[in-house]
């Protein structure tokens, strides 16, 4: 009797092994699947908007800066979700980038329209050398603590 109830444990134990399983693989299929579909819906968004924008250049018949950092913009977008789609990482570079670029846009419509000097030139220029720091420290971040190697590898050297 005892080795009955011994084996019908070890069969429970396993078939719910079994079904824990089978429910860690169901949930990374519909995980990585909702990340495709999500990835592939805003690759398409960006280059829709990218060629709507570009479109109305053609029919404005000129392409300011403003229009052209927009353009770049998409482009920044593009390139992340590109590289998302080939190594599962998202690039915080690229966010940084994109913010850069949008802030440059501001910056000129705040002096090529209103032709203004004052304090909101500031705070963006400001905002824009904070995040061009940001790039520097992520960049020099990553050189030094590299996130593909082990913690006790130094930058440089090979495990050979």
């Amino acid at each position: 009797m005892a080795e009955v109830s011994q084996r019908l444990a070890r069969s429970v134990a396993a078939l719910h092994q079994n079904i824990k399983m089978l429910a860690d693989a169901f949930g990374t299929l519909l995980a990585d699947a909702f990340h495709n579909l999500a990835l592939f819906a805003i690759g398409a968004t960006t280059v829709w908007s990218a060629a709507a924008a570009f479109i109305g250049m053609v029919h404005k018949g000129r392409a300011e800066l403003p229009d052209i950092l927009l353009l770049f913009i998409y482009l920044e977008i593009g390139a992340m979700v590109g590289i998302y789609f080939k190594t599962t990482r998202l690039p915080v570079r690229y966010l940084i980038y994109i913010a850069i670029t949008a802030l440059s846009r501001v910056l000129i419509e705040i002096v090529g329209a209103d032709h203004r000097t004052g304090i909101d030139i500031l705070v963006v220029a400001g905002a824009i050398l904070l995040l061009a720091f940001a790039v520097l420290v992520l960049r020099i971040g990553s050189h030094k603590f590299p996130s593909d190697r082990p913690a006790d590898l130094k930058p440089g050297r090979s495990t050979e």
